[in-house]
């Protein structure tokens, strides 16, 4: 009873105790007061935690859901959690005391005199005893409180790294989904542009058996074609290894995987209206990451600063021993012992101090780091949506070159077969049109990538349920 008093008010007057060190501030940032590349009027709103849904592709969906059960980076993440939450524990620890039970038997042995007339006998005696020793050490300056505090926070930053690791894998499942179908769309364009090489090498070489076209004619349309067939295989090769690096984000075999015909034409844009961009400071996860490390840094200059001022341990021993094992918790064979002393460091050749300008420095760092990452977060929202605007005009114009080359080709392609014209008139608007929607496709990819790059940006709809215990 005397230990547990004794221990209650150790507790006491740790948690009584002061913290050394400064209190966390977040820093300063340079946070903009609206976005450069939206109108005062447009609406004001966040993503979807289900963002990718708005693009209308239920093989999108499949491959992000298959992504984020089996990507190993994400697995990897959530693993890195565990780890930092095992760390916590231990760290804690330090806060309560420590106590170790043992128990022992003794036996001893005493053997009678040789001589006669000694009158003593050999005696055996065995002894029993039971005991429970206890240890703290008065946390007087917090320095276990602040590594505790330190381990906490890094928990958060392994939960919120994970969130960042699942946004990026599955930001990264969309861009690669809408490469692969580029990739079929100009596969498509390119064997249709072949098919009409081929229906124009099938007139020139009439008209030269007709007398009505020379060799030459021929060969430049036979150089046409061959040049549409070798420009298939190189399309071909970019869709096999762009399938084969899907099935590695999504943590499959290349055999699992097989992207099915589609087209770009299909794929839906969803309007994406960026929030205000002071709140984008808690709704991407980097951020919260980089503040969660600071935090962490801040904690430990508290531990270091700790460690220059003097340790208070508390021991303690309590138990019972008797010479019979029935009699052994009777109380008069109670006994305890109690020990308190102090450790000042007073030389450690500039190990401790060294420490606290190591730690301090550290805090600094991650300071920049915490701004430079608040910087690029606005900066990529910034390129997202000029990205948007810009490609948004580029297509339409790109639509527009399209419709007049397909109408340029035709007329040539009349106009050759009737007379009127030569052949490199109709090479000219031929070569002209398969490059205006080879460019229109590829157009098509970079405006849906740059919606993806904008839900990326914008934190893709998440929001900071971790701190809260909602994780």
């Amino acid at each position: 009873m005397a230990l547990r008093h004794i221990l209650i008010a150790a507790v006491a007057l740790a948690t009584a105790g002061c913290s050394i060190g400064p209190d966390y501030v977040r820093p300063e940032a340079p946070v903009p007061a609206a976005w450069r590349t939206t109108a005062p009027d447009e609406a004001v709103t966040w993503p979807s935690p289900e963002w990718w849904r708005g693009f209308g592709s239920p093989t999108l969906d499949d491959y992000i859901l298959r992504a984020q059960r089996n990507n190993t980076d994400i697995a990897g993440a959530a693993a890195r959690v565990l780890q930092a939450v095992a760390r916590a524990r231990i760290a804690g620890a330090n806060l309560l005391p420590s106590l170790d039970a043992g128990a022992d038997v003794a036996r001893s042995y005493t053997g009678g005199g040789t001589g006669s007339g000694s009158g003593r006998g050999s005696q055996t005696r065995t002894s029993y005893s039971a005991s429970i020793a206890a240890s703290y050490e008065l946390d007087v300056w917090g320095r276990n409180r602040a590594a505790l505090a330190s381990a906490e926070a890094l928990v958060l930053s392994s939960r919120y790294d994970r969130e960042a690791v699942a946004l990026t894998i599955t930001a990264d499942v969309a861009t690669l989904y809408f490469q692969i179908l580029e990739l079929q769309d100009r596969l498509a364009i390119a064997r249709d542009n072949l098919a009409n090489a081929e229906q124009v090498l099938a007139v020139v070489e009439a008209r030269v058996a007709n007398g009505a076209a020379s060799p030459l004619e021929l060969a430049q349309q036979r150089t046409v074609v061959a040049n549409q067939r070798a420009s298939i295989p190189s399309l071909e090769q970019q869709l096999r290894q762009a399938e084969n690096l899907l099935a590695v984000l999504l943590g499959e075999a290349p055999d699992a995987v097989a992207v099915p015909a589609g087209t770009l034409d299909a794929i839906s844009i969803p309007t994406v209206a960026p929030g205000i961009p002071s709140e984008l400071l808690t709704r991407r996860p980097d951020i919260r990451n980089a503040e969660a490390q600071l935090i962490a840094a801040n904690a430990d200059i508290k531990v270091a600063r700790a460690a220059l001022f003097p340790s208070i341990p508390l021991t303690g021993q309590a138990g019972f021993e008797s010479l019979a094992l029935s009699s052994l918790f009777d109380s008069g064979g109670f006994f305890y012992s109690l020990f308190a002393g102090v450790t000042q460091p007073i030389f450690q050749g500039g190990r401790l101090s060294g420490q606290v300008d190591l730690t301090e420095a550290r805090y600094e760092e991650l300071v920049q780091v915490y701004r430079q990452t608040v910087i690029n977060a606005f900066s990529d929202v910034e390129n997202a949506l000029v990205a948007i605007r810009q490609l948004d005009r580029q297509q339409a114009l790109q639509e527009e070159a399209v419709e007049q080359a397909q109408l340029a080709f035709e007329l040539a392609d009349a106009r050759y077969r009737a007379g009127a014209v030569d052949l490199l008139t109709v090479l000219d608007a031929q070569r002209t049109l398969f490059q205006a929607r080879d460019q229109l496709v590829q157009i098509k990819s970079d405006r849906l990538q740059a919606t993806v790059s904008l839900f990326r940006a914008l934190g893709g709809g998440w929001q900071d349920d971790v701190a809260s215990g909602n994780d």
